[in-house]
């Protein structure tokens, strides 16, 4: 069940934007093994020059296309991991929607309690997921 945020600059149409969170819903069923129906994404976009993104010495040449995808997740494997960082950026160059270059993705690893999905309910620790 892994909830996703995308973050950019305020650079793309709205069509761009969904487009870009069906991609990445897309390689989620595919490669991370999300349940069907379990869409959890936050889409923004912010004012160019609210993203600060340095190449942390990688020599990487950012633009203002600039996306973090920051996923939030219950047990996903390395390989996994990996999986998506190289999907993501294919399919979205592939696209059109952002460069290679200008895709930043982290995965981040949460547990059953952390979640409530509405109701003031812990639904994995109650049996109800």
């Amino acid at each position: 069940m892994p909830l996703v945020r995308i973050t950019q600059h305020d650079v793309r149409t709205p069509e761009q934007s969904r487009q870009m969170a069906d991609i990445v819903q897309e390689v989620m069923l595919e490669l991370f093994d999300a349940p069907p129906g379990d869409r959890y994404q936050i889409v923004e976009a912010l004012p160019v020059g609210s993203i600060i993104a340095e190449d942390t010495g990688l020599g990487i040449e950012r633009s203002d296309g600039v996306v973090i995808v920051h996923v939030t997740q219950q047990g996903r494997s390395t390989e996994q991991k990996t999986a998506i960082y190289a999907a993501l950026a294919e399919r979205l160059a592939a696209a059109g929607l952002v460069r290679p270059e200008d895709l930043i993705v982290s995965v981040v690893h949460n547990d059953r309690e952390d979640w409530s999905f509405g109701h003031g309910r812990a639904q994995f620790l109650t049996g109800e997921l």
